[in-house]
């Protein structure tokens, strides 16, 4: 069974000032999403799922889904602040998405397959996919992440938030601690938190959000997700992230996640900033040949 790809679209892009999935950044308006889902296609998956915010429905449709929907199945499920458990409601001005673990959840009816997560808004690498949709075809029950260097993974414009991992010597996640402000100083890293400041080598194997599941994820994030609203319902901006939630299963032996450590360079659009930057690494792997100028000819 071919694995579907499952795109978190609904983030404000607050940071970046804009909505910056449609971002052009391709030589004829590609974006990075483009890349994804063709790099995703070259590694055998057959579906999209789209995670978006009702408001921004209309132009992603006709911006970016318009362009590939005739190459693969699509489909779009809405990230929604009142789509909580039953007893849940949320706080009055509350305004930001419930985070990534309540993301996913929004998929639990769209996808009934192995599949893999993805942020639309970061590059991944045509490897990346390839060793994820090897791993979702295998038929293991075990989940999967690919993990990337920290030190390839920042921005020099400001902070980002980055999933720390400890990996055991069979491969396997042991854990992951969200980190969600970490800032590369004097070639190497820093995360800044109220408990203090954490020293990092830039060596470390961080998430990025690419992540391998089976269908039984769902009723476990849901668990996770209820927890979470247990302590946090009254909040206005606390978010229940999907490592932090894959960490609990790993934790209570719930889960086991092979990390597939992938040699692929990653970049993303955290700042208005990074722009240019991720402009010319396209146009550089146009160049040396791993796509063609015009992507969907």
């Amino acid at each position: 069974m071919n694995p579907t790809l499952l795109v978190l679209a609904a983030g404000m892009g607050s940071r970046f000032g804009g909505l910056k999935q449609i971002e052009p950044i391709g030589p004829y308006g590609e974006t990075i999403l483009d890349y994804s889902i063709y790099d995703a296609l070259r590694a055998g998956f057959a579906k999209a799922v789209f995670v978006l915010r009702r408001e921004i429905e209309e132009t992603f449709r006709s911006t970016i889904a318009a362009r590939f929907e005739d190459r693969v199945a699509v489909d779009f499920v809405f990230q929604e602040i009142d789509n909580l458990p039953s007893g849940f409601i949320p706080p009055p001005g509350r305004t930001k998405p419930w985070g990534t673990a309540h993301a996913v959840l929004m998929a639990a009816n769209a996808i009934h397959e192995p599949f893999a997560v993805i942020n639309a808004d970061d590059f991944y690498g045509p490897e990346s996919y390839r060793l994820l949709g090897h791993q979702l075809k295998s038929g293991t029950n075990d989940y999967a992440m690919v993990g990337f260097l920290l030190r390839n993974t920042l921005s020099t414009f400001g902070s980002v938030a980055r999933g720390l991992c400890q990996v055991s010597p069979q491969g396997f996640l042991q854990g992951v601690e969200e980190l969600t402000h970490i800032e590369p100083r004097d070639g190497h890293a820093v995360n800044t938190s109220p408990s203090g400041i954490t020293c990092l080598t830039g060596d470390e194997t961080v998430s990025m959000n690419m992540w391998g599941f089976t269908p039984r994820i769902f009723p476990q994030l849901q668990t996770e997700f209820q927890s979470f609203l247990e302590l946090h319902a009254a909040s206005l901006k606390s978010e229940c992230y999907l490592p932090t939630a894959v960490n609990a299963l790993i934790q209570s032996k719930q889960a086991q996640v092979k990390v597939l450590r992938t040699p692929d360079a990653w970049f993303g659009v955290t700042y208005r900033e990074d722009h240019p930057r991720v402009v010319e690494s396209i146009r550089q792997r146009i160049r040396d040949g791993h796509y063609p100028e015009r992507l969907w000819q």
